[in-house]
């Protein structure tokens, strides 16, 4: 056992002395009720700091609390042991040198290596060939920083060395959240080796696949024995069909099958009908290619409509991702990528985007040392935290170094190799903010505008103080409705956080070349014959801003006149313009057989976007408006029972009922008060509610709780509002002064945790050093009587309104034909010039693809 200061840059050096197995039972004794084995249920951490994107692969290593299994990298772990009192943690560092050459100069054979035993993923920029790898692990003993070498059979405690090879031998506590991914559940299916393919020359076509044996052109199967495509049923995806794939092997006993359409670079969905189950097949690529199909030019769809190997999708992932361009790397601060972890790349493209902004560089980096010093707990289930960490590491530059190349060769092969790490993994971050969401927790890919949607939902709900950097992207859209058979109007107003652009496909202005391409294309796919190069629609930016303020029929429209439904004209135009304003390409629709599609269309997006002209007016001489009578509430009654006898809890809101319904293109706000108020009856009722409270002036404004003064949030406590900037409520402060703790401490305690009792009690016990904060008392105080007056005069909707004219500084592309499948990638503009945020590359843009993107971020010009 060695006492090392040198690992936290203090003196003191490797030495120490040997101690004796006594001297290390008896220098455990005091800690020994602190150390766990973990059980079933927990989460070990070994893999990423908590507060970082430290590794055991970076330079300091990193540090697992043998209690709550936390993982910290040597910059954080002080901060933990002062917060907590752990003083027992165990050391990972996992060692890369270069391998030894042989006299020929190449590496020497690869033989097993025993000293790997760490569950880490490889660098990926590193060659296995020419590296090897050695893991070590030992305990530390703050606050002296002792160290124990493991293992260490004979000298540590029993309950230790079982705590420590529980540690060892615990798996990534990500891996249970990925039920929906097969690569690391499916077997290997036992015919794969020795498949017999026949060699009757059967070539499958791209596209305009049919079942053999009926008309079904979805959920088809390819036989990969004999290459016959046939129609599933009810195994697999649960996909309807008429069985016929299931028959064709009763009749032939032909056992594996690919699901066309899902065919890409990184594997397919084989099923095996005499496994009877889903399998892996390692020889794919070369089974598929005996029917002509290449596996590595492949992008899956989710309708069985292939269009691998057709040049249009092709061309479209060549011209977003610049390929064919030599790309500069960029590094340093601000030029950090993200590892994708399998479909995450509509996460990576939003959060670059949202990181680009100042206001949430300072709501989260900016506040970093407040926000990790008042962290709860468990820092891993905290948002605010999770995103303090995430916009650390892609604006500091930590993770983002240019290679090194060593002066010396000799030297090289010699010292410790220490790989630049390039990009960040955001699995922590992700597991958190899709707890709970049925489908970004999913490794499915999802449409990056909800992603952005259920961001600006969670900042609401975990606002840190009174500034919300998600304002930025706030504004009101006035609404204008007039009754058709009375001519009177109704003006509405809503809160809104991205403007929806239509297509307007009618204004092609090359609508004769889209004609004479489609049919030719049809003409191809009816003889089977190579696709024609893509024609896409060119669509002029003012066509799709004269679609956007065009008048809209509604049909169910309350007229409060007429005390009774009618159809309505509805005009849409902005009460305020945002400080951001986020447009949205409406590029995906369904097709008449309910398949998603997009549209392949070019829009000349402009640099300098000014929209001044659809300011709202307001009620203008000569109109009439409705009379302010509000339709009769009809809420089921086992709901009504229930919210007369209780109020729910907004930390109960059912934010998958929620998301449902803003997906729908209802308000975030007004989504979850019809949730609340049917009582989390499910989207359904919530949706009726919705239907019969939308015309009221309020509808789009944040839950307010009755009887208190603030807005009600996800994440506060039943008892009032959520952020560090308001007074507690007196019944919780109340509650924890009734155990014996200070006033001043409650209220600290609470305002740290945004007024959750539980928080707040752990917030405690996590600081015993509390004393009491003039400036913060003060800082209290005046909130407090800023609160006093809010209520007396409530605030309005929280808007920072200002000229209508923009400047593009970001664009989020997508490849692919649906939402669901596909790939995103980000542009953003920073000191001048464009990059390109692909994954984990970083690259300055040569021709920054501008006319194909789906989301584009613009920020207000100063009047």
């Amino acid at each position: 056992m060695q006492r090392r200061g040198a690992l936290f840059g203090m003196p003191g050096g490797s030495g120490g002395r040997k101690m004796a197995a006594g001297d290390i039972g008896e220098l455990l004794v005091p800690h020994m009720p602190t150390i766990r084995v973990p059980r079933s249920g927990d989460r070990v951490y070994k893999n990423e700091c908590a507060f970082s994107y430290d590794s055991p692969n970076s330079e300091g290593g990193l540090y697992v609390c043998m209690n709550t299994f936390l993982a910290f990298g040597r910059e954080h772990v002080e901060r933990h042991f002062r917060k907590t009192g752990q003083s027992v943690y165990m050391h990972l560092k996992r060692h890369v040198r270069e391998k030894v050459r042989g006299a020929s100069g190449g590496a020497l054979p690869k033989r097993r290596n025993s000293k790997i035993f760490l569950d880490l993923d490889t660098d990926d920029d590193l060659n296995s060939d020419d590296y090897e790898y050695e893991d070590e692990a030992k305990l530390v003993i703050f606050p002296d920083h002792y160290e124990i070498a493991l293992p260490n059979i004979e000298e540590l405690p029993a309950l230790v060395t079982i705590a420590c090879d529980a540690v060892l031998s615990s798996k990534s506590p990500y891996r249970k959240q990925d039920p929906d991914t097969w690569e690391n559940e499916l077997p290997v299916s036992k015919y794969a080796n020795n498949l017999t393919q026949l060699d009757n020359g059967v070539r499958i076509p791209p596209s305009g696949w049919k079942c053999a044996r009926c008309d079904l052109r979805e959920n088809l199967w390819l036989n990969l024995t004999d290459g016959s495509v046939l129609c599933g049923k009810w195994f697999f995806d649960s996909s309807g069909g008429n069985g016929h794939a299931l028959e064709h092997y009763r009749d032939m006993g032909y056992p594996l099958a690919v699901k066309l359409g899902t065919i890409t670079p990184d594997g397919a969905d084989v099923y095996s009908f005499q496994e009877e189950e889903p399998v892996l097949d390692p020889h794919l690529a070369k089974h598929l290619a005996h029917f002509g199909i290449d596996m590595l030019h492949m992008h899956g769809t989710e309708n069985g409509l292939q269009d691998n190997d057709i040049k249009p999708r092709v061309s479209e992932w060549e011209v977003i991702q610049e390929s064919g361009t030599k790309l500069k790397p960029m590094y340093g601060p601000g030029y950090t990528g993200l590892k994708n972890l399998g479909n995450s790349c509509y996460l990576s493209s939003v959060m670059q985007a949202i990181f680009s902004i100042p206001e949430f560089q300072r709501a989260y980096v900016g506040n970093l040392p407040r926000i990790f010093d008042y962290s709860p707990l468990d820092p891993t289930q905290d948002f605010n935290t999770q995103m303090t960490k995430l916009g650390h590491g892609l604006l500091s530059g930590q993770y983002s170094k240019p290679p090194v190349k060593s002066e010396l060769i000799e030297q090289v092969m010699k010292e410790e190799h220490k790989p630049q790490q390039n990009g960040i993994s955001p699995r922590m971050f992700k597991a958190f903010v899709s707890k709970s969401h049925p489908e970004f927790s999913s490794n499915r890919q999802q449409d990056a505008q909800e992603f952005f949607l259920h961001l600006v939902n969670l900042v609401e709900r975990n606002r840190i103080g009174s500034e919300n950097p998600s304002d930025v992207f706030r504004f009101l859209v006035e609404e204008r409705i007039q009754c058709c058979q009375t001519r009177k109007v109704r003006y509405t107003e809503r809160v809104d956080y991205l403007m929806q652009l239509p297509v307007a496909m009618e204004a092609a202005t090359n609508k004769d070349e889209l004609i004479a391409y489609e049919l030719t294309r049809r003409e191809a796919e009816a003889n089977r014959r190579p696709l024609p190069e893509l024609v896409r629609a060119k669509i002029p930016f003012s066509a799709c801003l004269q679609a956007f303020s065009e008048p809209e029929n509604v049909d169910d429209f309350w007229s409060s006149a007429l005390q009774a439904k009618s159809a309505g004209v509805k005009t849409s135009r902005f009460a305020s313009f945002p400080e951001y304003l986020v447009v949205q390409i409406k590029k995906f629709t369904f097709g008449l057989d309910w398949v998603p599609k997009k549209f392949d269309v070019s829009i000349d997006m402009p640099d300098l976007l000014d929209i001044s002209h659809l300011r709202a007016r307001g009620l203008q001489p000569g109109e009439e408006e409705l009379p302010d009578i509000s339709p009769p509430i009809v809420i089921p009654d086992d709901s009504k029972d229930r919210l007369m006898n209780q109020l729910i809890d907004p930390s109960d809101i059912d934010e998958s009922s929620v998301m449902q319904l803003a997906e729908m293109g209802f308000p975030l706000e007004a989504c979850r008060k019809a949730v609340y108020f049917t009582g989390n009856m499910g989207a359904e009722v919530a949706f009726n509610w919705i239907i019969v409270h939308m015309e009221e002036p309020d509808f789009a404004e944040p839950l307010t709780m009755p009887g208190y003064g603030g807005a009600a949030s996800a994440g506060a406590s039943v008892f009032g509002a959520t952020g560090l900037d308001n007074q507690p409520p007196e019944e919780i402060v109340a509650i924890i002064t009734s155990m014996g703790f200070q006033r001043n401490q409650a209220i600290q305690a609470l305002r740290a945790t945004n007024n959750n009792l539980e928080r707040a009690l752990d917030w405690i016990f996590s600081h015993p050093e509390f004393e009491e904060d003039s400036d913060f008392v003060i800082e209290m105080e005046n909130n407090a009587n800023a609160n006093i007056i809010s209520e007396a005069k409530p605030e309005g909707p929280r808007v920072k309104d200002g000229s209508g004219t923009y400047e593009l500084f970001a664009f989020i592309s997508h490849m692919g034909t649906s939402t669901m499948s596909g790939h995103y990638i980000c542009h953003i503009k920073k000191e001048g010039r464009w990059v390109i945020y692909n994954d984990h590359k970083v690259c300055a843009s040569e021709r920054p693809p501008k006319d194909l993107g789906y989301m584009y971020f613009y920020h207000r010009i100063p009047s």
